[in-house]
């Protein structure tokens, strides 16, 4: 017998094959980007909820899977190397405790997304809300960051303010007194910081839209 959780993850293994977060393989699918997200796997009064029949047949149309696949993927089997690993939204990456002071994740307020394979033990995705990163990004889309790689000029990173401020931006130049920020955005302006109010920047390696 299938259970809820079976189910669920294998539309999870579903959209890491196709290099997706759940929003972005709902968003393919022509359905509301929340259809699948973690939040609407259990109703407020705690009873599971389960994908529709016409959900599922959707996502297998979008990304080109049949249902003897889909099986396997409920079984465990016929998924691409993934791992999983913290997930959070950007809209709430400024908050107090979900970071430590190195830019790691800490705190309860991470979840967990599947992932293609991602050399690095320290990385973690952040959810894109809103439009405020359009065009370069979208909401739904899920951005891989990694602490531990190096940041060049031309790179996306996300940047810590020693205010506490939390976003991303693309590297145009570093020195050792200040670093320019160009938006990913033409309604937002580009920005120079003092390199005593960053607190930490971390590369953005992949994202799965």
């Amino acid at each position: 017998m299938l259970t809820h959780n079976q189910v669920w993850t294998a539309l999870d293994r579903l959209a890491a094959r196709a290099g997706l977060s759940p929003s972005g393989l709902a968003r393919r699918a022509g359905l509301d980007p929340t259809t699948f997200n973690k939040s609407k796997r259990v109703t407020p009064d705690g009873r599971q909820r389960w994908p529709s029949t016409e959900s599922v047949s959707k996502a297998l149309t979008a990304t080109g899977t049949n249902i003897d696949t889909f099986v396997s993927l409920i079984d465990g089997g016929g998924r691409a190397p993934a791992k999983s690993i913290p997930l959070l939204g950007l809209a709430q990456a400024g908050a107090a405790g979900n970071f430590d002071e190195g830019g790691l994740p800490t705190g309860k307020g991470w979840s967990e997304t599947p992932v293609p394979s991602v050399n690095d033990e320290q990385a973690y995705a952040l959810e894109i809300s809103g439009d405020q990163l359009e065009p370069v990004y979208r909401g739904g889309d899920v951005i891989i960051v990694s602490p531990s790689q190096p940041v060049r000029r031309g790179d996306r990173a996300l940047v810590k303010t020693s205010s506490g401020e939390v976003m991303v931006w693309q590297v145009k130049r570093k020195s050792q007194k200040a670093i320019d920020l160009k938006s990913l955005s033409p309604a937002q302006p580009d920005r120079t910081l003092n390199t005593s109010d960053v607190a930490w920047i971390a590369r953005v390696i992949w994202v799965s839209q």
